[in-house]
């Protein structure tokens, strides 16, 4: 990929033009080239390069790009450093410093670097950050076949892939796409073994309480055969979810009666779990039965006798059910 630079000049002039510049907004730096070569004179560059940040001027663009030009032509060795040294300047920039332009830096170094460069894993864990405080999380790379490929490219370690998936999946919530972020923390889970599944406690309780609380998924049983949800056996959270995945409305009425505190506590809404836990006992009903009676229904949804037929109707939208109501016989025939 082309990186935008100055003109073109030697790699020394263009150092001595950024240190003038920089300086010229205010930076403490010498407008001398450092004797050490170019990484030096780019490290100094760096490190005082966050005016540039601060300024609308029009030219902040370029001089930034050409940092990151002048960074990609260096010898592999000497990149890593000034690399996460950059990018640490991208990501706490101050929220409404030019995101837009950090953005744009971030997507430049990495996609002007090696594919399987290891470096390239500090640069998108900075564009995920850089993304998510300005909502831009849309315009980047978040496909989980694509990650699932980086992660072998650059040849993570275990707490690197955790890492990254663990912010590929914040940012999938913060920008309300539940699906994928739902897939990318099964993937988390699932990337823990028996020796390690201890420490995903945090991640584990993070899944289960984003499942439950999100209406629109219903399939929850693959959770429970997770290393560290069966981590979690015995708790109170392992027993929910259970309930949610095996057992019918009365069971988490009474488990609500129980532990009301703990429910509040996760943050989940009782009504909307209601509401769900009703969803999911008839859908245990229809696989069982091919009719079922109002009176079944009411008794096992604990429902009014006017309330069935709209319970009936919302339950054919999600899709996960299809029956039709016969009115005459009052009971519902599963398709």
């Amino acid at each position: 990929m082309s990186v935008p630079a100055f003109i073109d000049i030697t790699e020394e002039d263009q150092a001595s033009e950024l240190r003038a510049y920089i300086k010229a907004k205010g930076a403490e730096i010498s407008e001398e080239n450092s004797e050490g070569g170019l990484h030096v004179d780019l490290a100094q560059i760096i490190e005082a390069c966050d005016v540039c940040l601060k300024d609308d001027d029009k030219e902040v663009e370029s001089v930034m790009n050409s940092i990151v030009s002048l960074l990609l032509i260096l010898e592999t060795e000497k990149q890593e450093t000034l690399i996460e040294s950059l990018c640490e300047k991208l990501v706490k920039s101050r929220e409404g410093e030019r995101p837009s332009l950090r953005m744009q830096l971030l997507s430049n170094l990495f996609h002007g670097m090696d594919e399987t460069a290891p470096v390239r894993y500090t640069v998108y864990c900075s564009l995920i950050k850089v993304a998510t405080t300005c909502n831009a999380i849309a315009f980047i790379p978040t496909d989980l076949d694509q990650v699932r490929k980086w992660i072998t490219d650059w040849n993570l370690n275990t707490e690197k892939k955790h890492t990254l998936l663990r912010l590929v999946y914040e940012a999938l919530v913060e920008c309300k796409k539940s699906e994928a972020a739902a897939k990318v923390m099964v993937e988390l889970l699932g990337s823990y073994t028996e020796d390690n599944a201890s420490q995903a406690r945090v991640d584990a309780h993070r899944c289960i309480v984003r499942a439950l609380k999100d209406p629109n998924t219903f399939l929850l049983d693959h959770l429970l055969a997770l290393k560290p949800v069966r981590f979690l056996e015995g708790e109170l959270l392992h027993d929910l979810l259970t309930i949610f995945v095996s057992a019918k409305l009365a069971a988490y009425v009474k488990f609500y009666q129980s532990n009301k505190d703990f429910i509040d506590s996760l943050g989940l809404n009782h009504e909307q779990n209601m509401a769900k836990m009703c969803l999911l006992t008839f859908m245990g009903m229809a696989v069982e039965f091919k009719e079922i009676s109002f009176d079944t229904m009411q008794q096992e949804l604990q429902l009014e006798e006017d309330q069935v037929e709209a319970f009936v109707i919302d339950a054919v939208r999600t899709k996960m059910v299809y029956c039709k109501i016969d009115q005459t016989q009052r009971k519902v025939i599963v398709r």
